[in-house]
């Protein structure tokens, strides 16, 4: 999760946000280099006696300006597009969750299973655990099985909401009236923390996430204890 005074982006959990992360520092070094080659053609510009002030025709000049932001822009579209097709692949889930958005809580259904169902409300500050984070912590954590694809199926009760982990690059709208999935995949075990990333009403910052990614052989203890 991040920490006080992070620059960067949290540590990334799951493929599709390491391929973030690097298309990130690609378009980042892009910016970079553009605004080293402004600076140096401003400094030029301040410090150089001017020349050829009369100049009327520069058919190379215009040619390359045109041309080089056209190439700086393929470079950057190319991996945008591979990655946004990457996150609406859907390969062979191994169990789907489907997240119901509400005024201000979520709800969870574990549908390949009966009767999983809970909701995950917010821990008032005054009933905090040592340790525990404020405005972060559920009563009821998303329990799931590491380095397994699992399908989330995400929509609204009421108004509008968004279902962010940033550690695992989801971000995907709740709307009322309409199902729609992304796909998660964490690495390792953990807990990942996320919050509704849509102005949804008064209590919008009271909407935390919190998932909690264990091995395989310990999930199916945890669903023996739920069932």
């Amino acid at each position: 999760m991040a920490y006080p005074f992070q620059l960067g982006l949290q540590d990334a959990t799951s493929p599709i946000m390491e391929e973030l992360t690097s298309f990130h520092d690609h378009a980042l070094m892009i910016v970079f280099l553009i605004s080293s080659l402004v600076l140096y053609v401003l400094t030029l510009m301040l410090t150089t006696k001017l020349t050829h002030t009369s100049t009327m025709d520069a058919q190379v000049v215009e040619t390359i300006w045109t041309i080089l932001p056209a190439l700086i822009l393929i470079t950057i579209a190319l991996p945008s597009l591979r990655i946004l097709y990457m996150m609406d692949e859907i390969n062979n889930p191994s169990m789907t969750i489907k997240t119901i958005g509400h005024q201000w809580y979520w709800s969870y259904e574990y549908t390949d299973y009966e009767d999983l169902v809970f909701d995950s409300y917010m821990i008032p500050t005054s009933e905090l655990s040592p340790g525990q984070f404020r405005l972060l912590e559920v009563d009821n954590r998303v329990v799931l099985p590491a380095e397994l694809t699992i399908r989330m199926l995400i929509t609204s009760e009421d108004v509008l909401h968004s279902w962010a982990i940033p550690s695992l690059g989801l971000k995907t709208d709740a709307i009322p009236g309409r199902l729609n999935q992304t796909t998660l995949l964490a690495t390792r075990p953990g807990l990942y923390y996320g919050q509704c990333s849509e102005i949804c009403g008064s209590n919008h910052s009271f909407m935390p996430i919190v998932l909690e990614m264990i091995p395989l052989k310990h999930f199916e203890k945890w669903l023996s204890s739920m069932t």
